[in-house]
C-alpha cells in the first residue's frame, strides 16, 4: 500500500515507516523537524530508511493548509498515519498556542485531506493523558474522558472528536490510539528514561516525582509499532450493536470509528523502573524525590482486550528487556 505516516522524524513515526518499508510498503513522510527537541536527533531517524526507494519526505508542518493538500493531491495515499504532534505534557503550560495549531489545525487538515482523495482509512495516536482525573483502572475505552487535566490531553480529545465527525459525515474509516508511556531506542530526549539515563550516567540527581510511587504501562516501542500496523491493516466498521441510549464511547452505530487503548497491561512503580536503569547502566541514581507535578496522574494502567479481541495485540517486551535495549542504544549513539 501507499501509506502517509506524519511525524515520520518522530519517536514513534520513525519506526513506523521503517517497519512498514520492511514489509514492503510505500511510505510518504511528513515531518517539519521542529527544534522542540534536539534536530539532529530527528534527522539521524530519518537517515536510517531516508535512502529507501519506497519512501519519499515532505519538509511540512501540518497547519501549512497548502501544503499538507498539496501532499496529499500528489501522492495519493491509500492510507493515512497521523503522529505527527506537539508532545509533551508539561510543555503546553508556556506554549499553549502551538498544541493548537499542530494537535487540531494540523488534524483538521489531515482529515480534510483523507475526505477529499479517498483514503481509505485514517489511524491517529491519542492519548492515556485523555483519561485525566479518572481513577477507575485498569483504563477502558468505554468509560468517559469528560476530565482532561492537561491541554495536550484536551487536543487530543478533540481529536477523537473531529475524527468521529468526519467518519459520520463522509464515511472515512477512523481509528484513535490512546497510547501508554512509550519507551525504547531513538526515544524523545524530554521523557522520564532518556533524562534519566543522561544523568545518572552524568552523576547528576534525577527528578523523581510523587517520590517514584506512581505507577505507568510502560510499553516498548517495538510492541507498540505492532499495535498501530495491526489497527491500519483493519478499517473498522459501524457497530451494530451500538445503542444511542447509552452510547459506547469506544466505536459508534453511525460512523466507521474505534478507539483503542494500546499498551502494556503490566503496570510498573516509577521506582522499579528506575531500579532496572541502575542495573543496565551499573551505577546508582541520586534521587529527588518530589511531589506529584500540576497535570500528572498517579497511575495508568491500560485494559488492552479490545485491541487484543480486535487485532490479536499482546505486547511481548518485558520493562526490564525493554531497558537493557534502550541502555545499549543509547551508549552506541552517544558513545
Amino acid at each position: 500500500m501507499k501509506i502517509l505516516v506524519t511525524g515520520t522524524a518522530g519517536f514513534i513515526g520513525s519506526h513506523v515507516a521503517l517497519k512498514l518499508l520492511e514489509r514492503g510498503d510505500e511510505v510518504v513522510g511528513i515531518d517539519n523537524l521542529n527544534d522542540y527537541y534536539d534536530v539532529s536527533l530527528k534527522q539521524a531517524r530519518l537517515a536510517r530508511f531516508s535512502g529507501h526507494p519506497g519512501y519519499t519526505h515532505i519538509h511540512a508542518d501540518l497547519a501549512d493548509r497548502a501544503a499538507i493538500e498539496a501532499a496529499f493531491a500528489t501522492h495519493k495515499p491509500q492510507r493515512v498515519i497521523n503522529l505527527a504532534a506537539q508532545a509533551g505534557v508539561r510543555y503546553a503550560a508556556q506554549n499553549p498556542h502551538v498544541y493548537v495549531s499542530s494537535n487540531v489545525t494540523g488534524f483538521l487538515h489531515i482529515l480534510e485531506g483523507c475526505r477529499h482523495h479517498g483514503v481509505e482509512h485514517v489511524v491517529f495516536a491519542s492519548t492515556s493523558s485523555i483519561y485525566g482525573a479518572d481513577t477507575a483502572m485498569p483504563f477502558s475505552e468505554h468509560q468517559g474522558t469528560d476530565h482532561p487535566l492537561t491541554l495536550y490531553a484536551a487536543s487530543k480529545k478533540a481529536n477523537e472528536a473531529m475524527a468521529h465527525s468526519y467518519a459520520h459525515l463522509y464515511g472515512i474509516p477512523a481509528t484513535g490510539l490512546r497510547f501508554f508511556t512509550v519507551y525504547g531506542p531513538w526515544g524523545r530526549p524530554d521523557m522520564a528514561l532518556f533524562l534519566f539515563t543522561r544523568a545518572i550516567l552524568a552523576g547528576e540527581p534525577i527528578k523523581v516525582f510523587n517520590h517514584g510511587h506512581h505507577k505507568r504501562s510502560f510499553t516498548y516501542i517495538d510492541d507498540i509499532v505492532e499495535g498501530v500496523i495491526r489497527a491500519m491493516d483493519h478499517p473498522p466498521g459501524k457497530n451494530p450493536h451500538w445503542n444511542s441510549d447509552q452510547p459506547d464511547p469506544a466505536s459508534s452505530g453511525v460512523a466507521p470509528y474505534r478507539i483503542f487503548n494500546i499498551g502494556n497491561e503490566q503496570p510498573v512503580e516509577l521506582l522499579r523502573y528506575i531500579e532496572v536503569l541502575e542495573q543496565c547502566l551499573g551505577k546508582k541514581a541520586v534521587m529527588e524525590l518530589l511531589p506529584l507535578q500540576a497535570g500528572d496522574v498517579p497511575d495508568t494502567e491500560a485494559d488492552m482486550s479490545e485491541l487484543a479481541n480486535a487485532v490479536g495485540y499482546k505486547p511481548v517486551v518485558s520493562v526490564e528487556e525493554g531497558v537493557k535495549r534502550f541502555v545499549a542504544w543509547y551508549r552506541g549513539y552517544y558513545g
